[in-house]
């Protein structure tokens, strides 16, 4: 009877986790520096000796090689054993000499140099049939000689790691590496990034980050955003948009999303779950021109979305003899069997137009709102009424007193008129 192979496998398991974690850990650290070369720091003073001792009476005379010189000494500096530098930069890295006479004592290197920063990596790819790229910004701006690296395996796999050098962007501030994928490469298994970043200063490794080929999808922004107006439609606006061309469109779809405002608002209204490559929004602001972006992501959601596209505007439709300036309230959006984004509209203002064709009757808001005649005609009657009320007011109060006056007039009359004579009398 066999004996069970339990201490051959453990050793074996043991020596498979020793072979990865000496693929995945890579060594981090400051390239070597020669003997003669000293290491000065950026904005930092520093003194450079010559000799320990200098025989009495020697003038010792420093001088620097100048760049890109082929050959001999350049610019004089100073005398004396020692040579002080203050607040150093870059340019003061190079080769440094003090001699007496024609008789060379020392020469060296100075290189100034700050350690590198700690990467801190994302990785995207733009595409399934896209290669990945691995990138982390920078705060200050590297310093010469500056090294990037990046290694790539699959993850519990005791193989060689991908290897690849970094490039930096100085526009952009930051390190951009870009990873081979192998035809065939299972979007799903894991992979173990590892980076480092060097110099003469000093080395920095970053965290090891672990990603899969389709966790780390990122299409680039949809482009050719579009808005028109639509005849007659003074609620309604079509946005139109293309895939990226980093997309390959005939074999993975995208989804999309939609955000649109009205310029005097801060806050979008945003329309998820987007199919096509357009989009007819129904409840916009009459007569106000609005911002409409749009971002794409894969079709089975896998990665993220995509940064927004550049802003879109358009402004609906306006009936010219529309004079009215109110604002109708919002419609709320819902989602209709052919998998657009329909509208539930107010019975009053809205009718049903086939106008469009397929896909169902589309609401569309009237041509011309019908003002009703009833308001008018109370109105005018109103203000007739009051009219009338006003004149006959004005008209009996001239009456009155006019009545009055002549009442006054007849009185002083009566009392200045002569007595009348009495009647004769008879005598008898």
């Amino acid at each position: 009877m066999a004996r069970p192979p339990g201490p051959l496998l453990l050793l074996l398991l043991l020596l498979r986790l020793l072979l990865y974690l000496a693929a995945a850990g890579r060594p981090c650290g400051p390239a070597g520096l020669s003997r003669d070369t000293v290491l000065g720091h950026l904005g930092a003073n520093i003194t450079l000796t010559c000799q320990d001792e200098v025989p009495e009476n020697a003038t010792v005379l420093w001088q620097v090689k100048e760049q890109g010189a082929a050959g001999g000494w350049g610019q004089q500096l100073a005398e004396g054993n020692t040579l002080l530098l203050r607040r150093l930069r870059y340019e003061d890295s190079g080769h440094y000499s003090c001699s007496v006479g024609s008789h060379l004592l020392r020469s060296l290197r100075l290189l100034v140099a700050e350690p590198p920063e700690t990467p801190q990596v994302s990785c995207y790819r733009r595409s399934h049939d896209k290669d990945v790229v691995c990138e982390w910004p920078q705060q200050e701006k590297p310093s010469p000689g500056t090294r990037a690296m990046i290694w790539v395996k699959r993850r519990f796999v005791a193989e060689n790691a991908t290897e690849q050098r970094c490039r930096y962007f100085s526009k952009a501030r930051k390190f951009v590496c870009r990873v081979k994928v192998p035809p065939g490469t299972d979007d799903t298994k894991h992979l173990v990034v590892s980076t480092c970043v060097s110099n003469s200063a000093g080395g920095s490794a970053g965290k090891d980050k672990i990603i899969t080929l389709s966790s780390v999808l990122k299409p680039d922004p949809p482009v050719n955003v579009t808005v028109e107006a639509l005849e007659k439609a003074p609620q309604r606006l079509q946005v139109n948009w293309s895939y990226p061309s980093s997309w390959d469109s005939r074999f993975y779809w995208l989804r999309f999303q939609v955000r649109y405002r009205p310029e005097p608002l801060p806050i979008f209204t945003e329309v998820d779950q987007v199919t096509t490559t357009w989009l007819d929004i129904r409840d916009a602001w009459r007569g106000m021109r609005h911002v409409v972006q749009v971002r794409a992501k894969d079709e089975f959601g896998h990665g993220a979305w995509s940064e927004w596209s550049q802003e879109a505007v358009g402004t609906p439709w306006t009936d010219p003899w529309d004079l009215t300036s109110e604002m109708e309230p919002f419609s709320s959006q819902v989602l209709v069997e052919d998998g657009t984004y329909g509208v539930t509209l107010v019975p009053r203002l809205f009718r049903e137009d086939d106008s469009n064709g397929a896909g169902g009757s589309v609401m569309e808001s009237s041509t011309r709102p019908v003002a009703s005649p009833y308001p008018f005609l109370v109105t005018g009657g109103s203000l007739l009424l009051g009219i009338a009320l006003f004149v006959g007011v004005v008209v009996q109060a001239d009456v009155d007193k006019w009545a009055g006056d002549d009442d006054q007039a007849r009185g002083r009359g009566a009392a200045h008129a002569t007595p009348p004579k009495p009647p004769p009398t008879h005598t008898q």
